[in-house]
């Protein structure tokens, strides 16, 4: 017995075995291909965007359209994630701690986002909003505008973003059961006392990973919003839009100048997240 489990340890232990030039092979390959497609982008983007200087780079962040693409962009997050916490909050609440007709159905549709190219998301809202549907119609009856204008592009961030939030907490909710929360019911907690004092505090860092998540996808959103806003500059543009519009018109230098606000955005998304992750792990140590 004691040779069988010998040769079994030996046999686990072998694929852990590499010689030492497979591993430096191994980690040199994954250096290279962060290196070309991650870390020569950035240097490439920020080379450019300071490549005549710091005040032309803050002249071309300050030009009006560039502002009006940031604040825009700005007010589509800031309503965009809101309304995708309080919906990832309640179907994740929902899908891991009840048993309902329709369940399954309602997983399937929060993932949808992420099975529908962003263009046709877009293209949706125009069939929908459009001059020729009786929506569209119903709405200029009342002089209410969604396409070409700020609700389209919201509506479509929406659309793009929501199921961020959900898919982070609904893993760790149907880990975590419903034992805590029976238990503070039994012991006289409101519905609302049960969510704040022993929901949330087990749910906090998924919430806030999936709404830094939703952040970032809602500010760098290209497709459906391009769909719905009719580019128009100073009005409905957004920051990669704006971009766009300035590498079609040559003007290079604006456009990575602009482009690399996300490249920041990207770059603090990732810290925060690397600094999460190392939050987790920390309080998952400590219990």
């Amino acid at each position: 017995m004691t040779v069988s489990l010998t040769l079994e340890a030996r046999h686990v232990a072998r694929p852990l075995s590499e010689s030492m030039t497979v591993r430096v092979a191994l980690v040199l390959t994954a250096l290279g291909f962060i290196g070309l497609m991650i870390v020569l982008p950035l240097v490439v983007v920020f080379g450019e965007a300071l490549r005549q200087g710091v005040h032309a780079y803050l002249a071309a962040i300050n030009e009006p359209d560039a502002r009006a693409a940031i604040k825009l962009t700005l007010l589509a997050a800031a309503i965009a994630v809101p309304l995708n916490v309080v919906f990832g909050l309640a179907a994740s609440w929902a899908v891991a701690k009840h048993e309902f007709v329709g369940k399954n159905l309602l997983i399937t549709l929060i993932d949808l986002p992420f099975s529908i190219s962003p263009v046709i998301s877009g293209l949706i809202y125009v069939l929908l909003f459009g001059s020729h549907a009786f929506l569209g119609r119903l709405l200029d009856s009342y002089d209410i505008q969604i396409l070409f204008a700020v609700p389209g592009i919201v509506l479509a961030t929406i659309f793009v973003t929501f199921p961020f939030v959900a898919r982070e907490l609904i893993p760790l909710m149907q880990e975590q059961g419903i034992d805590e929360e029976e238990a503070a019911v039994l012991l006289g907690a409101s519905g609302w006392q049960t969510f704040r004092y022993v929901t949330l505090p087990n749910i906090k860092w998924a919430l806030l990973y999936g709404v830094l998540l939703c952040n970032a996808r809602a500010m760098g959103e290209f497709g459906a919003v391009s769909v719905v806003s009719g580019h128009i500059r100073g009005l409905t543009n957004t920051i990669p839009l704006h971009v766009e519009i300035l590498y079609n018109e040559y003007n290079f230098m604006g456009a990575f100048a602009v482009a690399s606000l996300l490249t920041l955005l990207a770059l603090v998304t990732l810290g925060i997240k690397e600094w999460l992750e190392w939050k987790r792990q920390r309080r998952g140590a400590q219990i």
